[in-house]
């Protein structure tokens, strides 16, 4: 063993592992899981406003969660960690184990929205409060800078209960809330690991591994297809506003800096964060409740234009990554002007869809209505 740790030294050799770890885990597991959800009949039975047709198993979350937390538990014991980075993964670990619970009876037999809005705003409060992952700094944005810790301690678990929230409600096609906490991850993970953050990497790539894993499924065709289920996208969505967080929060290296991560983090995360708040905006504006269900988000608007899936998916993701383009793009401006340009370029690229109607096979421009 003493021969083999000195591999794990080096962090790209050790995030290569994470990743191929957390994979493989995720792609020995699913198949188990599918063979039981469908001897047990534990299927979600199709909606109204559902992408698919037929009942289908929706816990590929159980599988995504085993694989993460084995990764970053055995790559994690490899590395030296100081006691405030085992608090961390200790509290970070509890967190999300509230969340896969929470989502995993939600998924089998529903769960009211004041039960999953209590577990996810005590999930975030244990981070926040013990290990002091937060929002503390607005870094100049509309002249704010320092914030008062209570402000700061408020803010982040709004921020935490929102974005597990924002990252649910994608999940909505194939494909797309995995692909979505992909690119997010791989953002993240590359700036910790040339920045020496070697646990906040190691959480990053381990999700890599498991989520490709996870899109293995999720891409394939019945019997074999599942969905992450509510037992994945609440803890994964909370995962990637931790991320988010330690990212802007986190020092890098001179060499390695980047002068605008509070708008980069925005802009990794304008997908889900954005059109949730349209999505709430129009559901308020016809005076029913943000959380009542429709089919009003922008990939649903993609399939009603006969886009398949995948092609939706790759649609939004390459949307995504031209979001992240610009914010690096324009990150020598005022921050000011940054967010102006980031936060009114989204809805440009992700309202265009509303702008267009098909009729059989042509489609031409309409206004769109609230």
């Amino acid at each position: 063993m003493e021969n083999v740790l000195p591999l794990f030294s080096n962090p790209f050799l050790l995030g290569l592992f994470a990743i191929v770890t957390g994979f493989g885990l995720a792609y020995k597991i699913l198949p188990v899981i599918i063979f039981l959800a469908h001897k047990k009949n534990l299927m979600d039975e199709p909606k109204k406003r559902s992408a698919h047709l037929k009942k289908l198993p929706n816990l590929g979350g159980v599988g995504i969660f085993i694989a993460i937390t084995i990764s970053i538990t055995v790559f994690g014991s490899l590395i030296e960690l100081v006691l405030p980075q085992f608090k961390q993964l200790l509290v970070l670990f509890g967190a999300i184990t509230i969340l896969f619970f929470l989502g995993l009876k939600d998924d089998l037999t529903g769960l009211s929205y004041i039960k999953k809005f209590g577990g996810q705003t005590i999930a975030a409060c244990l981070v926040v409060l013990l290990t002091d992952i937060r929002i503390s700094n607005f870094g100049g944005l509309f002249g704010i800078y320092e914030l008062p810790y209570f402000i700061s301690v408020l803010f982040s678990i709004l921020l935490f209960v929102y974005l597990i929230n924002a990252f649910n409600l994608i999940d909505g096609i194939d494909g797309l809330a995995g692909s979505i906490a992909i690119v997010s991850c791989s953002i993240f993970g590359l700036f910790f690991l040339l920045n020496g953050h070697a646990l906040l990497a190691l959480v990053s790539l381990s999700m890599i591994g498991a989520l490709v894993g996870f899109l293995k499924y999720n891409l394939s065709k019945s019997p074999k297809k599942l969905f992450m289920g509510d037992s994945g996208s609440l803890f994964i969505g909370f995962l990637l506003c931790y991320q988010a967080i330690a990212f802007i929060n986190a020092p890098s290296i001179e060499a390695i800096s980047v002068s605008n991560k509070l708008i980069i983090a925005l802009a990794v995360l304008s997908i889900p964060t954005l059109d949730t708040l349209r999505i709430f905006i129009i559901r308020i504006a016809h005076r029913r409740s943000p959380f009542t269900a429709d089919r009003n988000h922008i990939h649903h608007r993609l399939l009603d234009l006969g886009l398949t899936h995948k092609q939706a998916t790759l649609l939004l993701i390459a949307v995504n990554l031209l979001i992240i383009t610009v914010a690096l793009l324009v990150g020598g401006l005022n921050i000011n002007y940054q967010f102006l340009i980031v936060i009114s370029f989204v809805p440009i690229i992700c309202l265009f869809p509303y702008f267009i109607a098909r009729q059989g096979s042509q489609f031409k421009f309409v206004l769109p209505t609230l």
